[in-house]
């Protein structure tokens, strides 16, 4: 069987037009941050919490995708450029500004080299002089609300939990003993003592993990205090 030269030709030119668009550089501009309130991190349950990442103007209608780790840390890579950030709606123990009902505000974001910002946001609630101790085979933690939100929006609280992991993650889907306190039953805001019994853990340690997390009416995603390491 022939094969016409013209026909080699126009192969070589779409295999090399091809390579060309498959060796595009990757993205490599770091940028990263943290949600804060008052420069406070918001402690949040690990890989739960999405935001978004718009660069308008280049065709791309979807958003980057990406998730806040349990300290309220993001990071992601993009190219130099201007870009929107926001967090979708219903997300996160936490307020974020709305243009107008449904419409999310979003931040400007200018991407040349590395980048680090915070992000602000306004929690519902805030966790306050947490103390978490371990004695008699028990982990205690004393602690403080203080609400934040107190306006139209304002939430109450569905539950308290003081949860214990043998690992640095904690939350509900990451623990091995938790103690719940229903909001109905806080009669004070200050000086709330919870406490959890450690269980048996193989293999033997001598330290647990602690966090307490608030739940709020209506709202998925909680606030926790920051990680405690308790050695017993």
């Amino acid at each position: 069987m022939k094969i016409k030269f013209h026909h080699i030709i126009l192969v070589i030119l779409l295999a090399a037009t091809g390579c060309k668009k498959d060796n595009y550089d990757a993205p490599a501009q770091k940028f990263s941050g943290r949600l804060i309130y008052n420069g406070e991190a918001i402690n949040l349950e690990y890989n739960q919490v999405p935001f978004e990442i718009y660069q308008p103007g280049f065709g791309k209608v979807g958003p980057i995708n990406g998730t806040f780790d349990q300290e309220g840390n993001f990071s992601t890579l993009l190219f130099n450029g201007n870009y929107k950030f926001t967090i979708p709606p219903n997300q996160g123990p936490f307020r974020w500004k709305e243009i107008s009902a449904g419409k999310r505000d979003t931040l400007a974001v200018t991407i040349s080299g590395a980048q680090n910002m915070d992000i602000e946001v306004q929690p519902y609630y805030m966790l306050r002089n947490v103390s978490i101790t371990a004695a008699a085979g028990k982990v205690t933690g004393v602690f403080d609300i203080e609400k934040i939100i107190t306006d139209a929006d304002a939430k109450n609280i569905e539950r308290v939990s003081l949860y214990i992991n043998k690992t640095q993650f904690v939350s509900g889907a990451d623990q091995i003993a938790v103690t719940d306190l229903a909001g109905s039953a806080i009669l004070s805001p200050n000086n709330i003592s919870m406490s959890v019994d450690i269980p048996a853990i193989s293999p033997t340690q001598n330290y647990v993990f602690a966090r307490v997390g608030i739940k709020i009416d209506g709202v998925e995603d909680m606030i926790f205090s920051p990680l405690t390491k308790i050695t017993y």
